[in-house]
Parts: C-alpha cells; structure tokens; sequence
C-alpha cells in the first residue's frame, strides 16, 4: 500500500506543479511552450486514463508488448501531432478519443492478452487520435519542439504511473483490476455518448 501511495502522490504533484522561472533570462515562451505540451495530456480526463490504462493493461502482456508498449503510446502521439502539423484533416477524433478510452478499459477488464503486432498497433492508433488533438491544440507560434517534448514527457509518466500501478495490482485479486478496467469503459461510454 504504501508504494500506491507514493505513486498517487506523485501524480498529483505533477498535476498540480508550475513553472518555477526564479532567476533573470529564462525564456518565458519556451517554458510556458514546454510546460503546455507537458500539462495538455494531464489536464483531460480522457487523455489521463487512455495512457494509464494501457500502461496498466501493457503490464500482462507478453514481454515484447510489456516493453515495447512506451514506444508505440510515444510512437502514436507523435505521428498524430504531426499529421495535424501538417494541416491534414481528421474526422471524428474526439469519438477516436474517447474509444480509444472505452477499449483499453475492456482490455484490462477482459484481460485480454494481444499479440504484440496486434497490441501495438491498437495502441499506436489509440494514440493517434491523442496526439492529433494535442498537435491540433497547440497555440500559435509555439516552439514545436519544446511543445512536443513536454507532451511526450507526459506521455511517458502518465503511461509508466499506469504501469506501476498494473504492476501492484498482479499480486491483487483480478477482480479488482476488472472492476477498475470496467470503470475506466465505462467512462470511455460516458465520454463517446456526450
């Protein structure tokens, strides 16, 4: 219980931290840059279970899926904010979005272990549609790359705070982690029906 804890307590440091520019000649548009690519995926309901959940779901997979699932959320948000860069079109992201939540919570309610070819590529889909709305989202004359490291970096701790937290729940009844899978599906619902 206590490393749950910790790992809850440091999600919500991170949700609730600023920038601190205490000295002289800090850029204040490349920070806020970086610290909005940073904040976007935390700041959405929708963004914070899709990335968690599969990197809870990630962790009962095969060892090639289990180590590889960081790289196909990264690979996914990445190629979806640069198909917005570049000023391509998408229909349907925010239903993409909130399918992407409703289905990640089925896998982790069913337990349903994909292969890797498969597992990836739904997840590199899945985060797609996020990166899309990330890159659409990102104010004016931003500095692309600060932007994009600070949400990749968000990414990342959002999907490895989701695997932790798979990892505590191994040793749980899997009932727990179905319920928590049904939950996470069932707001996916909430969120494609609104």
């Amino acid at each position: 219980m206590k490393i749950m804890s910790k790992l809850l307590m440091a999600v919500a440091l991170m949700l609730t931290a600023t920038a601190a520019i205490a000295h002289p000649g800090h850029d204040v548009h490349v920070h806020s840059d970086f610290l909005s690519g940073l904040l976007h995926p935390m700041m959405g309901l929708d963004h914070l279970l899709a990335m968690a959940a599969i990197g809870f779901w990630s962790i009962r997979q095969s060892t090639a899926m289990k180590n590889g699932a960081p790289l196909f959320v990264v690979g996914g948000m990445v190629v979806g904010a640069a198909i917005a860069w570049a000023g391509v079109s998408l229909a349907g992201i925010e239903t993409g979005i909130a399918m992407s939540v409703l289905l990640a919570g089925v896998l982790i309610a069913t337990m349903a272990k994909l292969p890797t070819a498969v597992g990836g590529t739904l997840v590199a889909l899945f985060m797609l549609t996020h990166g899309y709305a990330h890159g659409a989202e990102m104010a004016a004359g931003a500095s692309l790359l600060s932007y994009m490291a600070g949400f990749v970096v968000a990414t990342l701790v959002i999907t490895f705070a989701g695997r932790g937290l798979g990892a505590l729940m191994l040793k749980a009844d899997n009932r727990v982690s179905r319920a928590l899978g049904g939950v996470v599906a069932v707001i996916g619902g909430v969120l494609a029906a609104a």
